[in-house]
């Protein structure tokens, strides 16, 4: 076990690396064509896989990781590919594009609250390798309540945040959500690069 310091030092590095907020008006964007109980069910998705995943990193990410053979630079390459790719359609073609989207992900029978909005926009790659980290730095039942118990404030910060996500939506005209669309499109662009650089950086160390 670890000080108690320590532990609060990864709860507040762990919110900074998710960014709740940031997801925001990301959110509002690819969830425009939902009805009210669609984006409560979203949300609750969200948060849920969202701290099921980070739970599932810091018991057995590591151990996963291995098992496949798959280093957290790959993870972030192939995330950052995924989001490059919702961005190119959020920015291309705003409302046929979402709707593609949202077509696909019911033929499909997956959910957005997974795919791209719990991982790996939340529980992404640095949410990921932070949490592995943290847990591998200590041992005993105790260091892994604490850790679990920092995933689970984390989990509640962000329901609480998707909880106001309908207020402001509420008070959004649908050009507002247009323009909050093609926005976010471009931060997921830059977050994206951001994700493969790193990956690559860490892939090729000679890129540095």
């Amino acid at each position: 076990m670890l000080e108690f310091t320590e532990y609060t030092k990864f709860l507040i590095a762990l919110i900074a690396i998710v960014n709740p907020i940031g997801i925001i008006p990301i959110y509002i964007s690819l969830t425009a064509q939902y009805d009210s109980a669609q984006k409560a069910l979203i949300a609750r998705l969200v948060v849920i896989s969202a701290t099921l995943i980070l739970l599932i990193a810091a018991f057995f990410g590591e151990i996963i990781l291995q098992f496949f053979g798959i280093s957290i630079n790959s993870f972030r390459v192939g995330g950052g590919i995924l989001l490059l790719l919702m961005a190119i359609s959020m920015l291309n073609d705003t409302h046929k594009n979402l709707q593609q989207n949202k077509t696909m992900v019911e033929q499909s029978g997956e959910s957005i609250a997974i795919v791209p909005l719990a991982m790996p926009l939340l529980a992404g790659p640095g949410a990921i390798s932070t949490v592995i980290i943290n847990a591998y730095k200590g041992n005993g039942i105790e260091h892994y309540l604490l850790i679990s118990l920092d995933i689970f404030i984390l989990g509640l910060l962000l329901w609480i945040i998707l909880k106001l996500v309908p207020w402001i939506a509420r008070h959004m005209s649908t050009v507002g959500i247009h323009i909050s669309t093609r926005i976010s499109g471009l931060i997921l662009a830059a977050i994206a690069v951001e994700f493969i650089a790193n990956g690559l950086k860490g892939l090729f160390p000679v890129l540095i």
